[in-house]
């Protein structure tokens, strides 16, 4: 009688506090659409009002399409988060697979040496790393920031697929064996396709704050031809006059991409998030 009782008022409640930080978490995006959208004066004047006849304006979008550096900003950061998500996948992949099939002395002092990257900012190593980079003649180019985001999307990955590739058969595994595959086959035909939600979710978390960075563009590769989305917005943004209208527009062309990615793994990322927490 009381599950029933309380059921309903449960389930409101966690649809109300899911609703509210929708609405939290979606107000500052839709808040750069509409306005990347209006005139200069109604941006100021009226920020959350969607532009209307009187107040459309894509002065913005124009600007920053006029502007050719545009396009190979958009190109830099589309090749470094590919590119890191690539090697992420691929090695915190191998890496999990390692840690999840083989049993060996360390083996758990080993990922708990790789968690370790979860807790500790890469931003602490920054003078490090930029050193680094600097002897090995690396700064301003895309490699810099590839390496970076590799060793930054790792950890993560590694904690996540691991746990994930601990729950496939073994017998499955086995069977492989049996048939004459390599470890390198068992791990791309067998243990790869079953742990896509996993992948997916790795991907998603793993995007993001690569797409979104400014802090290690901005140091380790600051040059006109290696300038990302986030570091050539601020060409924008001047130290008396900002052109906000080309600045929203620029954001809003910088968000499309995260969203892409979203709808096309949504369904994985859902199901790779359940999955960890039945688990």
């Amino acid at each position: 009688m009381s599950k029933a009782t309380h059921s309903p008022a449960r389930s409101i409640a966690a649809h109300a506090v899911l609703i509210a930080y929708t609405v939290i978490a979606l107000f500052p995006v839709i808040l750069i659409l509409i306005n990347s959208f209006k005139s200069r004066d109604a941006i100021f004047r009226s920020p959350l009002t969607p532009p209307g006849p009187a107040t459309f304006d894509a002065i913005g979008y124009k600007t920053v399409l006029a502007q050719g550096d545009f396009f190979l900003y958009f190109q830099n950061s589309m090749i470094v988060t590919v590119v890191s998500l690539f090697f992420v996948l691929l090695l915190g992949g191998m890496a999990a697979f390692a840690l999840a099939e083989y049993r060996f002395r360390g083996n758990t002092l080993m990922g708990l040496y790789l968690a370790l990257g979860i807790m500790i900012p890469i931003r602490l190593g920054t003078v490090a790393i930029l050193q680094l980079m600097v002897a090995s003649g690396l700064v301003n180019t895309l490699t810099a920031l590839i390496l970076v985001y590799t060793a930054q999307g790792l950890p993560l990955a590694v904690f996540i697929l691991s746990e994930f590739m601990k729950q496939v058969s073994d017998d499955l595994k086995n069977a492989g064996r049996i048939d004459g595959l390599s470890e390198y086959r068992i791990f791309f035909r067998l243990v790869l396709p079953l742990v896509r939600p996993a992948m997916a979710t790795v991907a998603v978390f793993t995007m993001i704050p690569i797409w979104n960075d400014l802090w290690f563009p901005l140091i380790l590769a600051p040059g006109e031809s290696t300038k990302t989305i986030t570091l050539g917005t601020q060409v924008f943004i001047g130290q008396f006059v900002t052109n906000w209208n080309a600045v929203l527009a620029a954001l809003s062309l910088a968000i499309l991409p995260v969203l892409v990615l979203y709808v096309i793994f949504s369904r994985q990322l859902i199901r790779g998030i359940t999955s960890g927490a039945v688990k």
